[in-house]
C-alpha cells in the first residue's frame, strides 16, 4: 500500500510535515510528494542541515551544480529536483528566488527502448493471469504499471471500446483505447473480482480504498462493485495508517517480476520493462500514421515535445532512407 499517503499529524510543528500538509491541501499526486520531500531533504542535508529559510539563491545554484558536477544526474533528474525546490520557496515558503544560474546537466535524454511486435506478443504469450491481462493493457492501451494496476471496474468501457484512467501521473485524466481482444478476457477477470469481493462481504469486509475525502462524501461507494479494483490482491490485509482492514489491488513488482521474467527466459537483450509496453505502443501508433497530437491525449502527455520523442524511435528506413552500402 505504498501508494496511500501516509497520516500526517495535524498540529504537527516539524518542517517537513507541514510541507506534506500544504502539498496535499494542493492535491498533488503522493508520488509527486514522496519525490519532492526526497529532494528537499537532499538540499537541507547538502547544506549541513541548515533550514532553509537560512538558505537562498546561491545555496540553491551551488546544490543544483553539484548534482550535475558531481553527482552527474540527468537533466531529467536535474530538473525534478529543481522542480522541488522551487515550489518549496515559490509555494510553501512564499519566497522569490529570481533567476537561478547553475551548472546545467550534459547527460542527454535517451532514446526509449521499444519491442517489435513479434517480442511484444512472444512476451504476452508466455505471461499468465492477471500478469498477462496487465501487459497486454500497457501494450494495447499506453498504460503505466501503475495506471494498470489500480484501473478499477467503473473504467472500463465495453459499449464506447475505451479505458478511463483516472488515477494517473500528476493525478490527469484522460481516456484511451480499450482493445477488443481484451474484452473477453476483462470480463472474466471482473466477474473473478466480483466474486472475490462478494465473499469479503459475506465475511464483513469488502472495502475498498477511496482517494481523498470520497469515503466521507459517499459512505456506501467504498463497498461498492463498481469501485472495487480491476485486479485484487490475494489477501486482505490492513491499512497501517487508518487501521483498517481492506482488500488492495496486486502490487506493481508482482506484474513487473513477471514481466521481467518472461524478457529474460525468451532471451531479448533489451534493457526493458514493463515501460517498454507503452513506449512500443505509441511508436506503432506513430508508424501506423496515427497524428502525433491524438498519440499525445492517449499517453496523456501535457507537452508535445514529450511525445515528439517517438518520432526519432521509428526505423530511418522506415522514412524511406537506406544506407549506401545496401
Amino acid at each position: 500500500m505504498d501508494d496511500i499517503p501516509i497520516p500526517v499529524p495535524k498540529n504537527s510543528s516539524r518542517f517537513m510535515d507541514q510541507l506534506r500538509i500544504f502539498m496535499r491541501s494542493k492535491y498533488l499526486a503522493f508520488k509527486t510528494e514522496k519525490t519532492y520531500c526526497y529532494w528537499v531533504k537532499d538540499f537541507i542535508r547538502f547544506n549541513r542541515m541548515r533550514h532553509p529559510k537560512e538558505l537562498g539563491k546561491a545555496e540553491v545554484n551551488n546544490w543544483l551544480s553539484y548534482l550535475a558536477t558531481n553527482r552527474s544526474v540527468s537533466v531529467n533528474t536535474q530538473r525534478t529536483a529543481l522542480n522541488a525546490v522551487v515550489f518549496l520557496y515559490k509555494q510553501f515558503m512564499s519566497i522569490e528566488l529570481g533567476e537561478l544560474e547553475f551548472s546545467n546537466s550534459h547527460r542527454p535524454r535517451k532514446l526509449p527502448v521499444v519491442f517489435s511486435h513479434e517480442e511484444a506478443t512472444n512476451i504476452l504469450e508466455r505471461l499468465t493471469g492477471p500478469a498477462k491481462i496487465a501487459a497486454s493493457l500497457m501494450y494495447g492501451s499506453g498504460l503505466r504499471v501503475m495506471e494498470t494496476v489500480r484501473l478499477r471496474i467503473k473504467d472500463i468501457d465495453f459499449a464506447e471500446q475505451c479505458l478511463f484512467v483516472r488515477e494517473s501521473k500528476g493525478e490527469k485524466w484522460r481516456r484511451t483505447l480499450l482493445p477488443k481482444s481484451l474484452i473477453g478476457p476483462l470480463k472474466t477477470q471482473i466477474r473473478y473480482t466480483l466474486s472475490v469481493h462478494q465473499q469479503d462481504l459475506d465475511e464483513g469486509f469488502g472495502e475498498v480504498y477511496l482517494p481523498f475525502a470520497l469515503s466521507k462524501k459517499y459512505p456506501k461507494a467504498a463497498t461498492s462493485p463498481s469501485w472495487q479494483y480491476v485486479f485484487p490482491a490475494k489477501e486482505r490485509s490492513r491499512d497501517p495508517r487508518s487501521n483498517v482492514i481492506r482488500r488492495h489491488h496486486i502490487g506493481e513488482q508482482q506484474i513487473r517480476r513477471a514481466v521481467t521474467s518472461t524478457i529474460s527466459s525468451l532471451g531479448i537483450r533489451k534493457k526493458a520493462s514493463c515501460h517498454t509496453f507503452r513506449h512500443s505502443f505509441a511508436t506503432n501508433l506513430l508508424r501506423s500514421g496515427t497524428d502525433i497530437r491524438n498519440i499525445q491525449e492517449l499517453l496523456g502527455h501535457s507537452d508535445i515535445n514529450t511525445t515528439m520523442i517517438y518520432t526519432h524511435v521509428i526505423g530511418v528506413h522506415e522514412r524511406g532512407i537506406s544506407s549506401p552500402l545496401d
